[in-house]
């Protein structure tokens, strides 16, 4: 636990949260934003910052619980017809809580509050280009 951590007081009761699922590992709250109704929090109750911090037992810990979670909030209303999963790792990336967790976005429609979208950036790259990057995170792996 970190003592300025706004996710490990909520996960410790220091801090009031609309908990909707908590086991011995994880924890799963209503973030107050509520993007959409029923936007929820996946919280590890190990505290890790991102992603990278992950080990394979607790990225399958965390993981595993997340499908459950998923279809409960969709049980919830009848209205929810699919759900973003994010995870946002660094500051360049919009993590503004530096204690991992994964936001579960329920979406009613494709005209509700919430859009991501994805730049076709494909012409940038030759297949060179795709070939060096494959390389590079292949190698990655051996380290």
């Amino acid at each position: 636990m970190l003592d300025n951590c706004i996710f490990c007081k909520i996960i410790n009761d220091e801090v009031p949260s609309y908990k909707v699922y908590e086991d011995d590992l994880v924890l799963a709250f209503l973030d107050l934003s509520q993007t959409t109704p029923g936007h929820t929090l996946v919280v590890p109750k190990k505290h890790v910052s991102n992603i990278y911090e992950y080990d394979e037992k607790l990225a399958s810990e965390v993981f595993a619980r997340i499908p459950k979670i998923a279809r409960a909030i969709q049980a919830s209303n009848p209205n929810i017809k699919g759900m973003h999963i994010l995870s946002n790792n660094g500051e360049v990336a919009y993590q503004s809580v530096f204690h991992s967790h994964f936001h579960l976005i329920p979406r009613y429609t494709d005209n509700d509050s919430f859009k991501i979208t994805f730049k076709d950036n494909s012409g940038k790259y030759l297949p060179t280009d795709l070939s060096e990057i494959q390389k590079s995170i292949q190698e990655s792996f051996g380290e």
